[in-house]
């Protein structure tokens, strides 16, 4: 509760103040990891020149970061409030209930990693903005569900957006940066990614609802600690797994092992902040700031890691946002509607 009278301008002061280091702290977590994510897909390390093919280790040594920190987190949190970890645990949602959505979150962020061996990562990151596509294209097509105008408007923004960007020519310097150049692959990768992330995020939602005491670092726990098992499966489970691989190119690259390890921690230190952005503002502020981000991500790539874009592509990186941005002020004057009604006449 924030005070009122002569407490009111310090409490504001502060609450702006947290709102900036949520802010600072957001982007210098998930700009920088999106720096090392390029490093790691595009770099040739050593004298021998080799890349880092497996790209899909990062998903495990992410889960296995994501869960010593979640559960570092909850230990912390249940000791302060007097409770025994046990019971603050009963409290949420049991731990096998997350095994569906850890199949998919396992598979979908693998599979946007891996895109980078086909596309650039200004070209991924746009890809990926667009998650309002397929929501609503299945909204209306399996469920019936009818859309206004401007939200119409804003997909054909970052629809038209995105696919502009796709069809245009990308520049011979980012090409020789990629792997496997294949800009079709790689966008189908994309919006797979972004197909896997609704089922999760929508299993989420309902395990929340049906566990209403279930936090943020409850969901972190369940859904990286089945992540750790089926990478650990899928990586390490027969004699020849990418699993091996990565450890011994690590073992020859000790550079690359270090890049992996900060981009795990960016990572762990972004959720840290997305949990206390939407814990202290609520979601859509979260949205607005991580929606920025992304397009702050594209300016840093370009600049710092040689991805030049034409002013035609920059065109198109300013469509997308410019959607997106018309989205976010439509959920925010659904939000300023919806708390006019709840006030008491």
């Amino acid at each position: 509760m924030e005070a009122h009278g002569g407490g009111g301008g310090s409490g504001s002061l502060r609450r702006v103040l947290v709102l900036a280091f949520c802010v600072a702290g957001i982007w210098s977590a998930y700009i920088y990891q999106g720096l090392l994510q390029e490093t790691l897909s595009t770099k040739r390390f050593g004298s021998d020149g080799k890349r880092f093919e497996q790209l899909a280790f990062l998903n495990l040594a992410q889960n296995v970061v994501c869960l010593i920190w979640s559960y570092m987190m909850i230990k912390i949190w249940s000791t302060r409030s007097g409770s025994s970890s046990s019971s603050s645990s009963s409290m949420g949602a049991p731990w096998w209930t997350y095994w569906s959505p850890g199949i998919t979150n396992t598979i979908g962020p693998a599979l946007g990693i891996e895109a980078l061996k086909y596309i650039s990562y200004p070209a991924q990151v746009l890809a990926k903005s667009s998650k309002m596509i397929p929501v609503m294209l299945m909204g209306s097509l399996v469920y019936g569900i009818s859309y206004t105008l401007p939200e119409y408007l804003c997909t054909f923004l970052v629809a038209g957006g995105v696919s502009t960007f796709a069809l245009m020519k990308t520049s011979s310097k980012t090409i020789n940066k990629l792997a496997h150049p294949n800009a079709p692959l790689g966008y189908g990768l994309c919006f797979l990614n972004l197909a896997f992330d609704g089922f999760t995020n929508a299993t989420q939602d309902s395990l929340k609802a049906r566990y209403p005491k279930t936090s943020a670092w409850d969901i972190m726990l369940g859904m990286n600690l089945w992540g750790t098992i089926y990478n650990l499966i899928y990586m390490f489970g027969w004699p020849h797994g990418i699993g091996y691989e990565a450890i011994e190119f690590c073992k020859q690259h000790p550079e690359a092992a270090w890049d992996i390890f900060l981009y795990c921690l960016c990572g762990a230190v972004g959720q840290n902040f997305i949990f206390l952005t939407i814990s202290r503002f609520g979601s859509l502020a979260n949205t607005t700031i991580t929606t920025t981000r992304k397009f702050v991500s594209i300016v840093v790539s370009s600049v710092l890691s040689g991805n030049p874009l034409s002013a035609k592509q920059w065109g198109c990186v300013v469509m997308v946002f410019s959607g997106l941005s018309y989205q976010i002020y439509l959920k925010w004057r659904k939000l300023q509607k919806l708390q006019k009604k709840r006030k008491p006449l």
